[in-house]
């Protein structure tokens, strides 16, 4: 049984993120993402987190940082550099997170009123595996 809810859950994952704006990778707007929950991090921490290297955690913060998206930030540590959200990159990540959010409304207002009382029902089960697939991912929070 459990087999068949992570197919359904990892099919409709993949089929929303082929739905989202194409306007970045990715890897960039997961790293936005994760930014915006956890707060500032650091680039072998985000690298870490979204799965490569980081060389390429490099690469993509300082594109991010030539769009206005993220700005980087001494520590109380002076020999660390911590990566932070600007306003634009969280007015983007609100942006981009409505944007998912209204078209899974849309999809949901298409079910029936039972397929919509079974998916209420599963909200505390769906809740509770994103904060431990988050856990999962993120480790400790800097």
């Amino acid at each position: 049984m459990s087999a068949a809810i992570g197919e359904a859950l990892y099919g409709l994952a993949t089929r929303a993120a082929r739905r989202l704006p194409r306007d970045m990778s990715l890897t960039s707007a997961a790293t936005l993402a994760t930014l915006d929950r956890t707060g500032p991090r650091r680039i072998t921490d985000l690298a870490a987190v979204e799965g490569v290297t980081q060389p390429a955690m490099t690469a993509l913060v300082r594109v991010m940082e030539e769009s206005g998206l993220v700005e980087r930030r001494g520590a109380s540590d002076k020999r660390v550099t911590l990566v932070c959200l600007t306003e634009v990159g969280a007015s983007y990540v609100r942006t981009r997170r409505q944007a998912g959010v209204h078209a899974f409304e849309r999809l949901i207002g298409e079910l029936t009123g039972d397929e919509v009382e079974a998916l209420v029902a599963a909200l505390p089960a769906l809740k509770h595996l994103a904060e431990l697939e988050s856990q999962d991912r993120e480790g400790p929070k800097q």
